[in-house]
């Protein structure tokens, strides 16, 4: 977890002028919609003012005639009616137009920027990713970007507040100047307690607001890893974790409620004070015949129904903290330093390709976090050297075998042949156009890579297989055959429409990597990248599917990160890696005789095999017959 981010202070002037950046990027991004959220706001604004206008109207026409003369006729009913009938429905029309084109604005900025950021997310480099907890990300693309624009939910009202207490002081003058003073003293006390409370209540509002983010960081992060947490009986350590986090938002939310709890009679209670001053300096002047009640009525009116609405304004100043944390969190995906550029050529659509490394140099960034919990990638501590100075040339049509012990730096090479990073220095090229050079989308189309941790989504066999794209049940049940995975595949309740589950949870490890190697041949690459593809499938299942990859390799250079020596056997060349250099190449066989590291490497993994075959020999007969049908793995059951 990054460091807590500092709790920010009540709106300053630089803070109010960055508010007015957010507020006028969105009335940018969303013009119509807030436009006639401040058109309806202001409909609402005036018809409030105009209905007390219209009630000391009726109070001096109607009221009090039927008072004087103890009776209330037909014509003064419907008088009443619809004078009051057409400034309600005005004032409706106005509440919704505020309310369903400011909910509009919002949702519509939200979506809008939740697309922004994955999409961000998606164009930055790997190493950008490493530097940046997924939990994080989901914050950014969830929490960050609603308390961004939660400003837009009370800035059209208060908008609309605005032109209401113009109005509304407007017809105080023109009724009565002594009563309008009294006005003129409450409305600044009352905006001056909000200010205090605004102050008082922001930094608690956006501490509580970080902990919801931090909240879901760790909720995720325990989810994530649910079978570990079991599988090594954490359960009451990750409750103790996620119960700490959740007393301190707790804690801050009961923080915010008791500055609210204090601060609330306050403000209730200034304009029930200043109604009360109305009444008593109206009352002294309708003695003195300079005004009449319905006038006292009508200023009296416009104290009680401005009084709520004028705390809009503390709403939007409470806001204003919290959208300027989560702007800015945003602010730092989309502006984030890496992102891959890319050229607008295109690679040859048949052949195998030429895949050449030219010292390519390739470092991961050891970095603190920012006061925002940010990687500080500008800034890196240390760097940690994964690849250093590695030339490679892959023959078109070839299979090279990539080996070395762990932490030699395979995995990140073979990123570096797929263009998942770029390098620090040197330069990957596919058929001598160097990959940057390339058009977005097309590394993809010639290029796959079944990489060591295999994904799946919670979608079917086939599903998984496509991805989408149109290849029809032939192709899919053609490249399950070539991966070894028609017998399982077959065996399931509905074959290849069988929906395997969250991360493929309802297959095994094998099936799954054998999926994942389904998916890379039906597109039929020029390269093939297998990352330590077939890790957890048997042996003999592996030699299989490798064979029949190399018999379908005519039109495909393979790259193959191999530990087994039937792997290794298949390749036409072997590089041997260690400490992220390139100790050795050449065939398996002259390796064998002129590397010691690698033949010590080499037999070691053929001890472990020749190991677990004296074991499963050594099993019970039953047992025999089940290592027997692992290891054929055309049958293996779903798990």
């Amino acid at each position: 977890m990054g460091r807590m981010p500092p709790t920010p202070s009540a709106p300053t002037g630089g803070s109010l002028r960055r508010g007015a950046r957010i507020i006028a990027t969105g009335f940018r991004r969303q013009p119509r919609w807030l436009a006639i959220a401040v058109i309806g706001s202001a409909l609402y604004g005036v018809m409030t003012v105009y209905t007390a206008r219209v009630i000391g109207h009726l109070t001096a026409t109607v009221v009090t005639p039927a008072v004087n003369a103890r009776r209330v006729t037909d014509d003064q009913l419907w008088t009443i009616a619809w004078e009051l009938s057409i400034v309600v429905a005005l004032n409706v029309i106005g509440v919704i137009l505020r309310r369903v084109a400011a909910g509009l604005a919002f949702f519509n900025l939200n979506a809008t920027y939740r697309r922004e950021v994955t999409r961000q997310y998606l164009r930055l480099p790997l190493a950008w990713h490493h530097r940046h907890p997924s939990g994080q990300l989901l914050s950014n693309a969830n929490a960050d970007v609603e308390a961004a624009w939660n400003i837009f939910q009370p800035l059209p009202m208060a908008l609309g507040v605005l032109v209401m207490l113009v109005v509304g002081l407007w017809e105080m003058f023109t009724t009565d100047l002594w009563l309008a003073l009294v006005g003129v003293l409450v409305f600044p006390l009352l905006f001056a307690v909000n200010l205090v409370f605004q102050s008082r209540m922001a930094p608690r509002a956006t501490r509580a607001q970080e902990l919801r983010a931090v909240v879901s960081e760790v909720a995720h992060e325990s989810i994530e890893a649910g079978m570990l947490v079991k599988a090594m009986g954490r359960e009451e350590r990750e409750t103790e974790r996620f119960a700490a986090r959740t007393n301190e938002l707790r804690a801050a939310a009961i923080e915010v409620g008791r500055v609210r709890g204090t601060f609330d009679p306050i403000v209730e209670a200034i304009p029930t004070i200043g109604t009360l001053a109305v009444l008593a300096v109206g009352t002294a002047q309708v003695a003195a015949g300079r005004i009449t009640a319905a006038q006292v009525v009508q200023i009296a009116y416009l104290f009680s129904v401005l009084a709520f609405p004028v705390r809009s304004f503390g709403w939007v100043l409470g806001q204003l903290p919290q959208s300027l944390v989560g702007f800015d969190r945003l602010q730092r995906v989309l502006t984030a330093r890496g992102e891959f550029g890319y050229g607008n050529r295109s690679l040859p659509t048949a052949g195998p390709a030429h895949a050449v490394a030219e010292r390519v140099t390739f470092s991961y960034a050891l970095t603190g976090q920012d006061s925002l919990g940010y990687a500080e990638a500008e800034t890196p501590s240390e760097h940690f050297l994964a690849v250093d100075d590695v030339s490679l040339d892959l023959t078109p049509g070839s299979t090279t075998a990539l080996v070395g012990p762990t932490g030699a730096g395979k995995s990140t090479l073979t990123d570096l042949m797929v263009r998942l990073v770029d390098p620090d220095a040197g330069e990957v090229s596919i058929d001598g156009t160097a990959l940057p050079q390339v058009r977005r989308g097309g590394i993809p189309q010639s290029v796959a890579l079944v990489p060591q941790q295999t994904f799946l989504f919670d979608d079917t066999v086939e599903g998984n297989v496509t991805l989408g794209e149109p290849h029809g049940a032939e192709q899919v049940r053609d490249a399950l055959a070539v991966a070894q995975a028609t017998g399982f595949v077959d065996a399931l309740p509905e074959g290849a429409q069988t929906r395997v589950g969250e991360r493929g949870a309802s297959l095994s490890g094998g099936q799954r990597q054998r999926i994942a190697l389904a998916r890379a041949v039906i597109r039929r690459p020029r390269l093939l990248v297998l990352d330590d593809a077939t890790s957890a499938i048997d042996p003999a299942v592996e030699t299989a599917i490798l064979t029949g990859l190399r018999e379908r390799s005519a039109g495909t250079t393979v790259l193959v990160v191999a530990y087994r020596m039937s792997t290794i056997a298949l390749a036409d060349s072997v590089i041997f890696l260690d400490r992220g250099r390139i100790a050795d190449r050449g065939t398996h066989a002259e390796l064998m005789q002129r590397c010691e590291g690698y033949r010590t490497l080499v037999t070691a993994y053929a001890r472990e095999a020749a190991e677990r075959e004296a074991i499963a020999a050594d099993e019970e007969p039953g047992d025999q017959g089940a290592v027997g049908d692992s290891l054929a793995g055309e049958e293996e059951p779903a798990r």
